[in-house]
């Protein structure tokens, strides 16, 4: 095993304190407060929050999207050439500054909703910067900017890239505003981090962007050690009341950063001003550190709570922290809360600083923390290691057919499994008092999860959840704007705002198997479960749990067809899912799964060259593969039928083609569906007759191929060993 080294070569950061490291440093250093009046849309109280200024208020480009690449140009200011092999950005909003204003005017124009989705603003960016690789969207609600720079670490510390881009971005919008408001979480006098008389957040926006790479620059800002995440399996909205789920991820990051406790000089606190939040981080700090405790800060009065772009806002502050030798204050912390018995930093202070700890807590209990340290200062960074198969322990779908077993006696019988089955068929599995709260999404992802652990045939169940879905909760999202609309922000469902987060469903998973682990979160659009699958590859690959990869979306009579332009290709509305348990196997005989390929179609002419040479050439990929399942969205199907047809003539493959979508539907995680298929097919031996020549194909031990064609192109491989 070798070790590579990952250093923050730039970074780019805008807030409501400022844009750019040197006017929030000068913030920084007079402890100041970027909290003002909110005058993007009404609202009845006179709030504080943290808005940018300077912001183009226009449809054609949302101001999520407008942040990212103003943090974006200030970090690749560092790049020699101005590209990078990949994107990893963390957000919660998307476009939806902008989606509000056209659902209340009615529009319906998916053209209109081209910047919603989670995926449009790392996508904008790789477009932006010539990016030829992945473009990853993480939705682990508040801990979303942290847990983009974990796995932009991952895939530097695997080979997969030299150079990547992470980070973190989120606008205001309604739906944030009046979802916190509703949880009585917003504090009328500004956030006050734990002072006695806190009464919650301010919220905020903003974006950070670090610029990663696995070469050591010239001049490296910091040099990122470590990071930890964890879940705490515990409410979907509070943390464990004890930190549990804090305490370990802090744990985890310290451990993955090769230091102790005492290294660290710094903790950049969560701390958003809610009592419980505020609470239960203090109840972690206090067992993590005993007796002598770091110096430690929340800079969230100042700069408010960004969401998503918080814990890489507050990254790039660390790493101000260590170039500047200056702890940040509390600020808006008057008298500091006894019962927490911690000691904020109360006004900026000059200290040496060579190591920081950072934590970034959000709702499902998605835990994360960072360590970022002087260059070269410590010598036991975690060793590389490759990314390996994974071995399938069991499996299921859900589709317009049915369950796994329907669906597959409705592709034996020649049907397809096309359309949305009813609620009360989704939820067949789950008992009453689990769904009383919950609607499609999170009913699909459970119900999911719950027979692909029972197929696996196991008594302990995984204990990560790796979950991708292209639109997240579009039930909730919708009755809670529809709930704005209709009462001017007064009465919306304080529910349906916990089950509008993207990472929602999988939070649910966690909470019924009590899945403390890794809890990710990817919203790629039509590759979001083969984001979850490169997810889980790159985190697992340490350790021997096993985990829950999953894709799922679901459909909705109006939402679908503004956001989706695939939708309308189809005149049959369908939604469904498919999940994995999977495991290590350490190539034992068995059945696996592995991502071979993702890399971005535009301003690349060879992606085809490149997939089949990724493959093993044409030679391997006759043997190797006795199907291939293909995707092509319906937006995109040209696009996506000469991809194919190029792969065909390089690859002289004359196996059997399956265009899965012309089965499972017009929906963005049909390909989870695609690759259950595949196991099911490698399970029984056969690809079924009326999916080839009309009569069923033997496989002879070959594997068979899932490709995903459009925007992206993607290859999973399910085979035997």
């Amino acid at each position: 095993m070798t070790e590579t080294r990952v250093y923050i070569s730039g970074m780019g950061v805008i807030s409501c304190l400022g844009t750019g490291v040197l006017e929030t440093t000068d913030a920084i250093r007079k402890g100041l407060s970027g909290l003002g009046p909110l005058t993007l849309f009404p609202i009845a109280c006179a709030d504080p929050a943290g808005q940018v200024s300077g912001l183009i208020q226009t449809e054609a480009v949302p101001r999520t999207h407008q942040l990212a690449r103003l943090a974006a140009d200030q970090a690749m200011a560092a790049s020699d050439d101005g590209t990078v092999d990949a994107i990893v950005l963390g957000t919660t909003t998307g476009g939806m500054s902008t989606t509000e204003v056209l659902l209340e005017k009615k529009k319906d124009d998916p053209r209109l909703f081209r910047h919603h989705s989670a995926a449009s603003v790392a996508e904008d960016l790789a477009r932006r910067y010539r990016c030829k690789g992945p473009a990853i969207t993480i939705c682990t609600a508040c801990s979303s900017g942290a847990v983009a720079i974990k796995l932009a670490l991952e895939m530097l510390r695997a080979g997969l890239a030299e150079r990547v881009l992470a980070g973190g971005a989120d606008s205001l919008c309604r739906l944030t505003y009046y979802g916190f408001k509703s949880l009585q979480l917003i504090d009328p006098e500004g956030s006050r981090p734990l002072d006695k008389d806190r009464r919650g957040m301010s919220l905020s926006e903003g974006a950070a962007m670090l610029l990663l790479s696995s070469n050591r620059p010239d001049n490296p800002v910091a040099e990122l050690l470590g990071t930890g995440l964890s879940c705490d399996a515990y409410h979907p909205v509070k943390p464990h009341p004890k930190g549990r789920g804090a305490l370990a991820a802090m744990r985890a990051a310290i451990r993955d950063a090769g230091i102790s406790e005492s290294d660290i000089d710094y903790i950049n606190l969560h701390g958003t001003g809610t009592p419980d939040n505020d609470l239960a981080e203090a109840e972690a700090i206090r067992s993590l550190f005993p007796d002598e405790k770091p110096s430690m800060s929340s800079v969230k009065g100042g700069f408010g709570h960004s969401l998503a772009a918080a814990g890489a806002i507050e990254t790039v502050v660390s790493a101000i922290s260590i170039s500047n030798s200056l702890i940040p204050a509390n600020v808006g912390c008057s008298l500091p809360d006894a019962d927490l018995k911690l000691n904020p930093v109360m006004k900026p202070t000059g200290k040496p600083v060579e190591c920081v700890l950072s934590n970034s807590f959000g709702f499902g209990g998605n835990n994360a923390s960072v360590v970022i340290a002087v260059p070269g200062k410590h010598c036991s960074p975690a060793p590389s290691l490759k990314m390996e198969p994974m071995a399938v322990l069991g499996y299921a779908c859900l589709t317009g057919a049915g369950d796994t077993k329907s669906t597959m006696a409705s592709l034996l019988a020649g049907r397809g499994c096309k359309g949305a089955l009813p609620l009360q068929e989704i939820s067949r599995n789950l008992s009453s008092q689990v769904v009383r709260r919950l609607k499609r999404l999170p009913r699909l992802a459970l119900s999911l999860a719950i027979a692909a652990h029972e197929n696996s045939g196991r008594a302990v169940p995984p204990s990560s959840v790796f979950l991708g879905t292209g639109w997240g909760a579009l039930s909730e999202t919708c009755d809670f704007l529809a709930g704005i609309f209709e009462t001017g922000g007064r009465f919306p469902s304080p529910t349906d705002f916990v089950g509008s987060v993207h990472n929602g469903p999988a939070g649910q998973v966690a909470l019924h198997f009590q899945s403390t682990g890794f809890n990710i979160t990817t919203s790629g659009g039509d590759h979001s479960f083969e984001q979850a699958l490169m997810a889980a590859h790159l985190l697992t690959r340490s350790g021997d749990d096993s985990a829950f990869v999953m894709g799922a979306d679901e459909s909705h009579p109006i939402l679908s067809k503004c956001f989706d332009e695939s939708v309308l290709t189809d005149k049959i509305l369908s939604d469904g899912g498919g999940a994995f348990c999977l495991g290590k196997g350490n190539g034992e005989p068995g059945l696996y799964i592995r991502l071979s390929f993702y890399e971005n179609v535009e301003n690349n002419p060879e992606v085809i060259s490149s997939l089949t040479g990724r493959l093993g050439g044409q030679d391997r990929i006759k043997s190797a593969y006795g199907a291939v399942l293909t995707g092509m969205p319906g937006a995109c199907r040209r696009e996506g039928e000469e991809q194919f047809q190029r792969f065909l003539s390089l690859a002289a493959f004359e196996n059997p083609v399956i265009d899965y979508r012309r089965l499972a539907g017009e929906f963005a995680s049909s390909s989870a569906v695609a690759a259950v298929l595949a196991a099911g097919f490698m399970e029984e031996g056969k690809i079924p007759g009326p999916l080839c020549s009309g009569q069923p194909l033997p496989l002879n031990g070959k594997g068979v191929l899932v490709l995903g064609l459009g925007k992206f192109v993607t290859a999973v491989e399910v085979f035997r060993r």
